[in-house]
């Protein structure tokens, strides 16, 4: 049985911060690219952040030099560090998991308003 259970959205101001956590189960998780995607309202999911099984980090521009995705293998957990937020990164965020198959989380609802 294969988990990936998302924590740590909710509603913060313009500027502020939010880490997100995913917690996996049912895999080899050492061996997973492990991913980030957002879908707002009436748009297409979107990547954020990719973490590779040898800790390299992609981010498109969109999100570069603001979020930092980051892993400890050893709590089988990924994590999306969230800063200067704006109301655009408003969205339902997933947690990927990538190797021979791939598997997404529920998703936790960020919201930035002031």
């Amino acid at each position: 049985q294969v988990q990936l259970v998302e924590s740590g959205g909710g509603l913060v101001q313009p500027g502020g911060s939010l880490r997100l956590s995913c917690a996996a189960s049912g895999i080899m998780f050492r061996l997973y690219t492990m991913g980030w995607y957002r879908q707002a309202p009436g748009k297409q999911r979107e990547w954020v952040a990719e973490i590779t099984n040898g800790n390299r980090t992609i981010y498109p521009d969109s999100v570069k030099g603001r979020f930092t995705i980051s892993r400890d293998n050893a709590k089988n957990t990924v994590y999306l560090q969230m800063n200067s937020l704006k109301p655009e990164d408003t969205a339902v965020y997933y947690c990927n998991a990538r190797f021979s198959s791939h598997y997404w989380g529920q998703g936790t609802q960020v919201t930035v308003s002031s």
